[in-house]
């Protein structure tokens, strides 16, 4: 299934253009005349990447960019702008845009930047994204790993000591990031994301430092990077062991000096950036395999920061349950207003291989269907109702019987893990793309995504 891009820009002629472009390069487009009309196009059609003028009339691109985070969140927005100021790029940027670029521009450069889109769109739909809304920062947790993980947030958040936020996909690097960078004093400055796994290997260099005019093809005019648009406020590289071993020297220098060149560029470019590093990788084998540098490992890991798994948390489920209960109702118009014993048994046991994000994503879909006010264990996904040996000293969960169910019941839960299976064994063939996979699978894009988020899995599994 072709990546779906939806083109947002009052100029008729433009979005013609684009449009047309996108669809030779294999892309399927949608447009819209304004933000209003691409919200309701995006709410009701999706997309996969969408690109938006910035001065449009009834809802501007700024205003649209900040509609689609709160409520798209694995959706990448690029903004187009004709003024090209650098304080144009980081108002965006800070409010969660995945790119920019600036009018006129070249078709070349915004293909490549919507293809970079378009690779970070398919990583969010592996790694199922949860869109963590008004409660982004609300890290919930009562245990004494979680009371721990407080009490260093509190002490570091203000401090411009490097941070290294290590743990299994989905248990939450990316909120302990923003937790550090709003309880600092630069929470009024920018906060740059980059996601290192999206870049391709070639241009690391540039995203990360930027590039000036004509340093390489399709470089028709000069860009800063995430280290120039974070100056003076926080940088988080997500995924820092993705970082090629030919680049670590180099970004090395960067956190060291506080100084790099552009790429194609002499003018060396100082920044005062706080730099939060964040990884699923055990990072000492990695240096071990000579993949990752050891010096640049120690310089990250001046505050080392270890997420648990949700499976070495239960204490924290009932807790997590109901700030999702709450979250859901409000977002989903529900009025879920208990989950049931039996069933809170039946979270509370499971492995939870996804962590918090699979989680989120089976209360998010059990509250979509709850018909009535409370949640009991019938409502919950056949592999959450069925016994399991969570780990050795977790009994099943109690009330759920080890005795055989429906014929029906069955056959639903052999069919589910055969699909399950499969789809395993594609991404495997893959590499991980969820696009080849589909195509390998013989269904759509956005059926395998469902099915993914279904079984909870990520993009290691």
């Amino acid at each position: 299934m072709a990546d779906r891009v939806l083109v947002v820009d009052d100029e008729q002629s433009l979005r013609k253009v684009l449009a047309a472009t996108l669809q030779r390069e294999g892309y399927e487009v949608q447009v819209a005349a304004d933000g209003e009309e691409a919200l309701g196009a995006l709410d009701r059609d999706g997309a996969d990447v969408v690109v938006t003028d910035l001065v449009m009339p009834k809802m501007d691109g700024l205003s649209l960019l900040r509609k689609v985070v709160a409520r798209h969140p694995d959706v990448p927005v690029i903004v187009v702008t004709a003024h090209g100021r650098v304080d144009s790029a980081v108002e965006a940027m800070k409010a969660g845009a995945f790119d920019f670029v600036t009018k006129p521009f070249e078709h070349a450069e915004l293909k490549a930047i919507i293809a970079k889109a378009a690779r970070q769109s398919d990583l969010n739909a592996r790694n199922v994204v949860a869109d963590e809304g008004a409660l982004r920062t609300e890290i919930v947790g009562k245990g004494q790993r979680m009371i721990e993980l407080q009490q260093i947030i509190a002490k570091v958040a203000d401090a411009p000591s490097t941070v290294l936020i290590q743990g299994e996909s989905g248990t939450g690097k990316e909120l302990v990031a923003t937790a550090l960078h709003e309880k600092s004093s630069r929470q009024e400055r920018p906060f740059i994301k980059i996601n290192c796994a999206a870049i391709p290997r070639e241009l690391v260099e540039a995203e990360l430092f930027g590039f000036e005019k004509g340093a390489f093809t399709g470089a028709v005019q000069s860009k800063p990077g995430r280290f120039e648009l974070a100056d003076g406020g926080t940088l988080f590289l997500d995924e820092i062991g993705e970082i090629p071993i030919e680049m670590q020297v180099k970004l090395l220098r960067a956190i060291q000096e506080s100084e790099f060149e552009r790429v194609g560029g002499v003018k060396t470019t100082r920044v005062e950036v706080r730099l939060i590093a964040a990884t699923s990788r055990d990072l000492t084998r990695e240096i071990a395999a000579g993949r990752f540098r050891e010096d640049l490992f120690y310089r990250l890991n001046v505050v080392p920061v270890f997420l648990p798994p949700l499976r070495e948390r239960r204490e924290d489920i009932p807790l997590l349950v109901e700030h999702f209960r709450q979250k859901y109702n409000a977002r989903l118009k529900k009025n879920v207003e208990k989950i049931e014993d039996e069933a809170l048994a039946a979270l509370a046991s499971y492995t939870w291989p996804g962590n918090i994000r699979e989680l989120e994503n089976v209360l998010e879909r059990t509250i979509l269907f709850a018909e009535g006010t409370v949640i009991r264990a019938a409502d919950l996904p056949p592999s959450l109702r069925q016994p399991r040996p969570a780990d050795d000293s977790t009994p099943a969960p109690p009330g759920v019987p080890a005795a055989p169910g429906p014929m029906k019941e069955i056959v639903k839960e052999q069919v589910q893990a055969i699909e399950r299976d499969l789809i395993v064994r594609g991404l495997e063939v893959t590499g991980n793309n969820v696009t080849r996979t589909a195509k390998l699978l013989k269904i759509s894009r956005k059926s395998l995504q469902m099915k993914m988020k279904e079984f909870g899995l990520r993009g290691d599994d």
